[in-house]
């Protein structure tokens, strides 16, 4: 184990816990939870960053695709994000560990007073053995004052409990030098520097269930190596390969952070 890493932020996107239907994807997150919880008993120290609300809320009412207003999104998350908790609750639970929910938007970590009284609730939070569950607010978010996207929102977070590691687990196995879909793609496993050339390797959206593609990711890579934090990009299909990463080997691929 590579004990360097002792505090990670985990996020976990939108179609990585839920089904095509938009329904929570209960064997998945019940695996996450219990790989999570394990490393906590390791001695890890884990901050989970969790999409889904607005696809939750949506699956709930029965709708096929994301809504396009802001109104209809705000509703959605409201509606999704009590059920999307009350489900990690359950099933932390069952592993010896209570959750906290925290939603955030950008405005709270605008200015150094707020920036301070965040990073203080998390650092309670993780030193009472609690694992912090962090969301956008988007009932409240406008444009202002919103992340955008829950790539960005952990590398926020990542910053500001001074994590050592960001993981996140998306619905591709890493970063391709290419179009992911196309058989002459390869995955680079490791990338010291965010070059020009690694820029234009990144295009494209998420998916219908999510927000976030590979540029975005690229973005919160930025951010994150920019304070020494290194990056893993990896299919969120497979929550046991969480032990690897943490391990330090190669699965997916790792931006690694300034030294």
């Amino acid at each position: 184990m590579d004990c360097d890493k002792k505090r990670i932020v985990v996020k976990v996107g939108t179609s990585t816990i839920t089904h095509e239907s938009g329904k929570i994807n209960l064997k998945r997150i019940d695996c996450l939870a219990r790989v999570l919880s394990d490393l906590m008993n390791m001695g890890h120290e884990i901050v989970l960053v969790s999409s889904g609300a607005i696809g939750v809320g949506a699956g709930k009412l029965g709708l096929a695709e994301k809504p396009s207003t802001t109104r209809q999104k705000q509703a959605l998350a409201a509606i999704g994000q009590a059920s999307l908790v009350s489900i990690y609750e359950k099933f932390f639970k069952e592993y010896g560990y209570s959750t906290g929910q925290v939603l955030l938007t950008k405005f709270v970590l605008d200015a150094p007073e707020r920036y301070d009284s965040a990073r203080s609730a998390f650092e309670t939070m993780i030193g009472y053995g609690v694992i912090p569950i962090v969301n956008e607010n988007d009932v409240i978010s406008t444009y202002e004052i919103e992340f955008g996207d829950n790539d960005t929102l952990s590398a926020y977070v990542a910053n500001l409990v001074d994590a050592d590691l960001l993981i996140l687990m998306s619905d591709i196995d890493g970063f391709y030098n290419g179009n992911p879909n196309s058989n002459r793609a390869q995955l680079i496993p490791v990338i010291d520097e965010i070059t020009d050339e690694i820029r234009k390797c990144a295009g494209g959206e998420g998916t219908r269930r999510g927000t976030g593609g590979m540029i975005t990711k690229l973005n919160a890579a930025e951010i994150v190596t920019q304070k020494g934090t290194d990056m893993v990009i990896t299919n969120g299909a497979f929550p046991e390969n969480l032990y690897k990463i943490v391990n330090g080997e190669n699965v997916g691929t790792r931006f690694m952070g300034k030294r």
